[in-house]
């Protein structure tokens, strides 16, 4: 098998860059691989976690967004080979290519936590990070009676960095308007060591902060759960080395470790040292492989100091297209450049949003004329209607 352009992932970077790449150039033979039969709207598991929307809302088949032109390779990729310009599939065929975009996303290390595998699900136990698991945190949510509620974040990277505050303010939200809040502790452990990375947006969430009650544990990665004796267990960095800590809880919302995926972290298209081993080395502005020239990355898998979002993924896009066709043509320089733009819509209850948009510098690149860094009801409404129906009509088209 053989094509011009190949595309690992069928998910928010690939298929808008297949799109975007055939709309461009009809005759490119382009390749998708992707071993999934659905197509998940990730940013609405929040909602889902909060009982805001049903699960089946951020599901559609893959062959529904497949861009038509474009080849799928319904198969999972098991080795990188850019020496050779070939992935190696899982069935042993290989598949060759001029260029390549990898655009697989990360990989959710559930293992990386001891007895999460087994504890999930059940015992208070939980995950947004999931398509299946995100309903369940909603029933347990609503379900809970009071106690200890623990929500987690690690210290590794991970999709939507502001996915494991918006669910546990919903969470408080919902013990509040059930009555057990007054006999509730809600606890926020992360492996971080701020509240937001963004000057201007960590200064509102301490506001929301201070008004839930919540309590924040930084530079706290959680390592092991004993669901026996419903005990949560964080390595906590201090100036005197590692410390256990060992926290009960009646519910445990854990976001897992996340990394690149092994075949590309066992590539030669990895970074091979430094705080992003293992993730795709790329060049942070034009998103070209520093590696093998005629490689691309784009979307959660890439190597750079930005924010893993869709809306990171909506800006790269158009710069690796853009790149890649410039590349097919032989151009002296690589027009596109990727500013390290991200966007994270920070739902803080019902109704409450703080749209926080920033670059590589973490400064604030604003997209509308008003103060972004307070609650507002029209964001809320952009992230729950807007932002989902330009992702499904326009995004994912090549359109947006």
């Amino acid at each position: 098998m053989h094509h011009q352009v190949v595309i690992i992932g069928g998910g928010s970077g690939g298929i808008t860059a297949a799109a975007r790449l055939h709309r461009a150039d009809p005759k490119l033979s382009v390749a998708v691989i992707e071993p999934s039969d659905k197509h998940y709207y990730q940013p609405f598991w929040t909602l889902v976690g909060g009982g805001i929307v049903p699960k089946e809302a951020s599901e559609r088949p893959e062959a529904s967004v497949m861009p038509k032109g474009v080849t799928w390779i319904r198969n999972r990729v098991e080795a990188l080979e850019p020496e050779r310009n070939a992935v190696r599939l899982a069935t042993g065929e290989k598949v060759t290519y001029e260029q390549l975009i990898v655009a697989p996303g990360l990989q959710i290390d559930w293992g990386k936590v001891k007895g999460l595998p087994e504890a999930l699900g059940q015992g208070g136990v939980c995950s947004i990070y999931d398509y299946q698991q995100a309903e369940r945190t909603w029933d347990m949510i609503r379900g809970f009676q009071g106690g200890q509620a623990i929500f987690t974040a690690p210290a590794t990277p991970v999709k939507c960095g502001g996915a494991p505050q918006k669910i546990m303010f919903l969470a408080e939200e919902t013990f509040e308007q059930n009555g057990v809040r007054a006999r509730s502790e809600v606890h926020f452990y992360t492996g971080g060591a701020v509240i937001f990375g963004v000057k201007e947006i960590a200064a509102a969430l301490e506001k929301v902060k201070a008004r839930k009650g919540l309590q924040y544990h930084y530079k706290h990665d959680l390592r092991e759960i004993r669901p026996q004796t419903r005990e949560a267990v964080f390595c906590r960095m201090t100036d005197d080395g590692m410390q256990e800590v060992v926290v009960k809880y009646d519910l445990l919302h854990v976001t897992p470790p996340m990394s690149a995926p092994d075949f590309v972290k066992e590539s030669p298209l990895a970074l091979q040292e430094g705080p992003l081993k293992g993730w795709l080395a790329v060049d942070h502005g034009t998103l070209q492989s520093t590696v093998y020239p005629n490689v691309f990355g784009l979307g959660d898998v890439i190597g750079a100091p930005n924010a893993k979002t869709g809306a990171a993924i909506r800006k790269q896009a158009p710069v690796v297209v853009e790149n890649l066709l410039a590349y097919r043509r032989h151009q002296p320089s690589l027009p596109g450049t990727y500013d390290g733009y991200g966007s994270c819509p920070l739902v803080t209850g019902r109704g409450k949003l703080i749209l926080a948009e920033f670059n590589y510098k973490n400064e604030m690149t604003p997209s509308f004329p008003f103060d972004q860094a307070k609650e507002r009801y029209d964001m809320y409404l952009l992230k729950r209607y807007g932002l989902p129906f330009m992702y499904w009509n326009m995004m994912l088209k090549g359109l947006a």
